[in-house]
């Protein structure tokens, strides 16, 4: 190489030590992959992370044993009244009742909806189902008719499907359980975000009365709880309304979940729009868009897009607060669920924690569906991210 550097003509001699085709790429160092390398750099990095590992690793080795006892290896699997969950001489350990829940899963799913009329909901689990995936699957045919579906067809083919109409008529007094929170959840996440969207955008206004307005309404919202809204709703909703049109008591609850956790969206958005660079405005008034095409083309995708893990926690909070509207006596899923720690067929000291088990799960599946939903629409939008 020095000979060449001095401006030299290698000699044959020479160029036989010359490289002549790359090298093989190398695999990395056996430290940096695998499992152990993952172990090290997240788990032993530091010494604070050993003592963090360790603590936790005791903390687990308390806590899994006794789970595993209580839900599977002392659980009780069959049986047809509470003698099958009780202490004998021969059972001195009682674990999770299953029994209790399987026998309870219908009231658990449907409230007490009529037995001969449930395939209504069954129709509607599946027809919101398809909605969900329609709207979820990005790449998926037809998007612009599947937003149809889900915010036009869904909510009056659902509406008039649960209800019905004359003799068929099933009242919401009836709904409970599952579907219930199901009913609230998606309602409340469908109009949050168009709503908080506007509010949002109402608080950023040049005009005084729309910024106003929609600052009173954030802040007051914001400043009291769901119990407070959920009351307001069921109380003071019927007088601005005719007596003939009265809306029953879950529509009340609709209506307070939803305007609830449109304030939250609301604050949400506005971080996001805060976040956008001043001059994505100015360039979108310099090629001539009007305000309402600059929002729609340019700066709510880029808003939405950061403010994405804001927006599907406050989804998932909404998703959990479903189980407050017990206080306007209506049942939804956690309710049911406790309301049949006293069913006396049934009454245990093991019951009500099967009973929370099981209700907890199914919260956790659903809120875990959601961010994991967050996760991967984050990566796709990632900059450099391939299908």
């Amino acid at each position: 190489m020095s000979i060449i550097a001095e401006g030299n003509v290698p000699s044959a001699a020479d160029i036989r030590f010359l490289q002549r085709a790359p090298i093989e790429q190398q695999p990395p160092p056996a430290s940096t992959v695998g499992p152990w390398a993952w172990v090290r750099e997240n788990l032993f990095s530091s010494p604070f992370n050993v003592v963090l590992t360790i603590l936790t690793a005791l903390l687990l080795f308390w806590l899994i044993p006794d789970a595993l006892r209580f839900l599977i290896f002392d659980a009780v699997w069959t049986g047809s009244d509470r003698t099958a969950c009780l202490y004998t001489a021969e059972r001195t350990s009682v674990g999770a009742c299953w029994p209790f829940v399987y026998e309870r899963f219908n009231y658990f799913i449907y409230g007490s909806y009529p037995l001969d009329e449930r395939w209504r909901v069954n129709v509607f689990f599946v027809m919101l189902a398809i909605g969900v995936a329609w709207m979820l699957w990005l790449n998926a045919p037809k998007r612009n008719i599947g937003a149809f579906y889900f915010f036009i067809v869904l909510p009056i083919a659902s509406f008039l499907l649960l209800s019905g109409w004359g003799a068929s008529k099933v009242d919401t007094a009836y709904w409970g359980g599952a579907l219930v929170t199901i009913v609230v959840a998606t309602v409340g996440i469908v109009a949050a975000l168009p709503i908080g969207i506007c509010l949002a955008l109402g608080r950023r206004s040049k005009m005084p009365t729309v910024r106003t307005l929609s600052i009173i309404f954030i802040e007051f919202v914001r400043g009291v709880p769901l119990i407070t809204v959920l009351f307001m709703a069921s109380v003071m909703l019927p007088l601005f309304v005719p007596d003939a049109y009265s809306p029953n008591k879950l529509v009340r609850a609709l209506v307070g979940v939803g305007l609830f956790a449109a304030a939250y969206m609301a604050e949400v958005v506005r971080a996001g729009l805060s976040a956008i660079p001043k001059g994505q405005f100015e360039g979108a008034m310099a090629v001539g868009l009007s305000y309402p095409q600059m929002m729609r083309l340019i700066i709510l995708p880029q808003a939405l897009k950061i403010t994405i893990p804001n927006i599907v926690n406050t989804f998932i909070g909404l998703f959990k607060d479903t189980s407050l509207v017990y206080i306007i006596s209506i049942f939804e899923l956690l309710y049911t669920v406790r309301n049949s720690f006293s069913n006396p067929i049934w009454a245990t000291s093991t019951t009500p924690a099967s009973g929370l088990v099981f209700a907890a799960a199914v919260f956790w599946i659903f809120c875990f569906g959601m961010s994991r939903y967050s996760k991967f629409t984050e990566d796709r939008l990632r900059v450099g991210y391939k299908r």
